[in-house]
């Protein structure tokens, strides 16, 4: 569905420490990191496509988080959302909804949300049955 999300950054160091650990969690690894373009971006471990890419905004303008807007990551089970959410707070993140089923949504959601160290809103869910022992 998506080629890539962009989410942008006033300090590439400060978001690149926060997003390694955060996406290696969720079994992507980095396809690109460059510094001096400013920008750097994660893929499925697989590779190809949807990318994940953070990086200063190309018009040269500052970054400003939008209220309103949040990028969800799929999760292939609720812990690992728990892993993921701990790993956005482990890196400097803010927790803005803990890990717990939320019925609301669909009886089987299961989500954390938290946002990056530029103030990005963030999601990690799981839409699968809770997993049953047996």
């Amino acid at each position: 569905m998506f080629s890539h999300v962009y989410v942008g950054t006033q300090d590439l160091a400060r978001a690149f420490a926060f997003y390694q650990p955060v996406l290696a969690e969720l079994g992507l690894v980095l396809r690109f990191h460059e510094a001096e373009q400013g920008w750097a971006g994660w893929q499925p471990a697989g590779g190809g496509r949807p990318l994940f890419i953070v990086g200063q905004p190309f018009d040269g303008q500052p970054h400003l988080p939008g209220n309103g807007q949040m990028v969800a990551f799929l999760a292939d089970s609720r812990a690992q959302v728990q892993r993921v959410h701990a790993a956005a707070l482990a890196a400097g993140g803010q927790c803005e909804g803990p890990p717990a089923p939320r019925p609301h949504y669909h009886p089987h959601y299961f989500g954390a949300y938290f946002r990056d160290r530029d103030g990005n809103k963030l999601a990690v869910a799981c839409h699968t049955p809770e997993a049953t022992g047996g």
